[in-house]
């Protein structure tokens, strides 16, 4: 404690200081004010009726307690009056009048009250979800390769995080700042019948809890900065041994305990800095409260003084002591609400980051229209591609051809680059060099979502949508309803339709636990319905990255057989490790390091006795023993 209050005794010492510091720090607040225009117009955008009907309501509230203040004087005056003189029937009716006044005053500032409340309560609702909006449009949108760097999860974190509730916070700041000010002002009117110096004590009496506002609103932020990395690392430990995806692993090897040691030590930690800034901050706003209730005092002496002297009555005192009292109060309110949007206006800026975030991949100005069709098909020429943050090529001046209307098989071993390729066909990344074709067009020259609409794509890793087995296959093709015999013959050759057939309730049936009656499937099975996901979409391009790794070796051959006749006059391009699949393609490319190594037939690979041979040989010997 001694610490602190020796800090602020340095950072008080002497008036011209402090107010230097706080005109620094005004200026800081200045500089976030396009903050607070983006905010309101973000606002504006979501709930502008709302807030048109809530500042409406903010003016009449800061107006009653003037009008209140001078019922409390005229009610003061009257009791004065009927207890000093013989009780009339005037004198009772203007003191009934008066406290009549006062009810009805009080009962509509109640009323007003909760009108304010449900008006708020729309409004933030509605923000909040315009927010939401805003920040999964962003998510959708930015480049794969965002998601490949702890900065961005933490621009995340900080934008899901803070952003949802922020901008309610920051009008409700300046809301507070509208109507605290129209009633201060007001109050100022009312002291300066007393004292023309009286409204610049007022003033003045508050500037150390400006201080406090100011200063503690900036560490609160650099504090929320520093640790946002850790608050993701909490968030971790808490999925981790929370969810049902790493249940079994826990379990089998004991983790619970370790992870969950991990998070409370690291919550203990994030709570002892910010027990740690909250009682410097507490300290702080005692030692300010202390100086303006001692001003307050000076003030009231002053005015009791005059009393005595005889040159005001008890109605002015009461006047004067609620128009002081409260009038400190609201500055000491408009003050904290400069500091909450202050606070508010720095964690919008984590937000706005979030939403300024510039995609590399980007549309042309004039673009062409994607191929429906392929007659030639797909090349590569001379790409290199590095994935964000890493030194190692994933491509190095990689060359392919893929003919139109065939099916390729793409083999190697892990990290050779084969995932990559699908990746840049879907342009999810640009390459660093070199161009890749589809029939004499660069796809930099197409519309991204048009590019994207002639590719279907099974990813290494597909998604479990928690929805209807219907819904999952649907997915594939949005922008086109698709029809119960579509959804069947993709369900029925991806092999998907006997999964199904095995659920309680069908197509309808919901799959995963998230959510009551669902069904779980295993790997392979929710690998069959991503790859009815893929085949429904009738797309000339078929991109499949290790369609059969969840197979068992007889599923896999009756998938491909029903795969060719699926695929018949579209592209296909398979990544796999299965040398089984592989065969079965027209043309295999074997890669390694970034490059390809081989290319032909089966038989003519096998017969080079290069690596695919050797490959071919150790997996089916493999196989053969087992």
């Amino acid at each position: 404690m001694a610490c602190t209050v020796q800090s602020h005794e340095r950072a008080t010492r002497g008036p011209g200081r402090l107010i230097e510091w706080i005109r620094a720090r005004l200026g800081r607040v200045l500089e976030q004010l396009p903050y607070v225009g983006r905010a309101l117009g973000l606002v504006w955008d979501a709930a502008g009726s709302w807030t048109l009907l809530w500042a409406a309501l903010l003016v009449v509230q800061g107006l009653l307690p003037v009008a209140t203040v001078h019922l409390t004087r005229l009610l003061v005056n009257n009791l004065v009056a009927a207890a000093g003189r013989p009780r009339s029937f005037a004198q009772l009716r203007e003191l009934l009048l008066a406290a009549a006044a006062m009810a009805l005053l009080l009962l509509v500032a109640e009323g007003l009250r909760g009108a304010s409340g449900w008006v708020r309560t729309n409004q933030s609702e509605l923000i909040q979800d315009h927010i939401s909006a805003l920040i999964h449009g962003k998510s959708v949108t930015v480049d794969l390769s965002f998601y490949e760097t702890p900065e961005f999860y933490d621009h995340l974190h900080r934008a899901r995080s803070e952003a949802g509730y922020r901008p309610v916070l920051l009008l409700e700041s300046l809301g507070r700042i509208a109507q605290d000010g129209i009633t201060l002002v007001a109050m100022g009117a009312v002291l300066l019948q007393f004292g023309f110096w009286l409204p610049a004590v007022l003033a003045a009496s508050t500037l150390p809890a400006l201080y406090v506002v100011l200063r503690y609103a900036a560490r609160q932020h650099e504090w929320r900065q520093k640790t946002t990395a850790d608050e993701r690392r909490t968030w971790y430990y808490d999925w981790l041994v929370t969810d049902g995806e790493t249940a079994a692993e826990i379990r089998l090897f004991g983790l619970g305990g370790h992870f969950g040691s991990a998070y409370q030590a690291l919550r203990a930690r994030l709570r002892r800095e910010r027990l740690r800034l909250a009682t410097d901050q507490s300290r702080a706003e005692l030692a300010a409260g202390i100086i303006g209730l001692l001003v307050t005092a000076l003030a009231a002496a002053w005015m009791l003084w005059r009393v005595v002297q005889g040159s005001v009555t008890l109605g002015d005192l009461a006047l004067f002591y609620q128009a002081f009292y409260q009038g400190q109060r609201l500055m000491r309110s408009l003050l904290d609400s400069i500091g909450q949007l202050y606070a508010n206006s720095l964690f919008l800026g984590n937000l706005f980051e979030f939403l300024n975030l510039r995609t590399r991949v980007i549309d042309p100005a004039d673009p062409v229209p994607a191929p429906q069709m392929l007659g030639d098909g797909i090349r590569f020429f001379d790409v290199s591609f590095r994935y964000p943050g890493t030194e190692r090529l994933a491509l190095r001046r990689f060359n392919l051809a893929i003919p139109a209307g065939k099916i390729v098989a793409v083999v190697g071993p892990n990290g050779a680059g084969k995932s990559t390729l699908i990746k840049l066909l879907c342009r999810l990344y640009d390459p660093d060099e070199g161009r890749i074709e589809i029939d004499g067009v660069d796809l930099r020259a197409c519309r991204t979502d048009d590019l994207r609409r002639r590719i279907s794509v099974l990813f290494q890793n597909p998604v479990h949508y928690n929805a209807s087995a219907r819904d999952s296959i649907a997915f594939g093709e949005l922008a086109v309803t698709a029809a119960e015999a579509e959804i069947v013959a993709a369900a029925r050759a991806a092999g998907a339709d006997e999964v199904i057939a095995r659920l309680p309730r069908g197509y309808e049936n919901l799959l995963g636990r998230w959510f009551p009656g669902g069904s779980e499937l295993s790997l392979g099975e929710w690998q069959r319905i991503a790859l009815a996901r893929a085949f429904l979409r009738r797309a000339p391009i078929i991109l499949l990255d290790e369609p059969t790794s969840a197979m068992d070796s007889w599923a896999e051959r009756d998938w491909m057989d029903r795969f060719r006749a699926l695929a018949e006059g579209r592209t296909g391009v398979i990544i796999t490790h299965r040398f089984t699949t592989a065969m079965r393609a027209d043309v295999i490319h074997v890669m390694a390091d970034g490059a390809i190594v081989e290319s032909g037939r089966h038989d003519e690979l096998v017969g080079r006795g290069g690596m695919y041979a050797q490959s071919w040989s150790a997996q089916t010997g493999y196989h053969a023993v087992h």
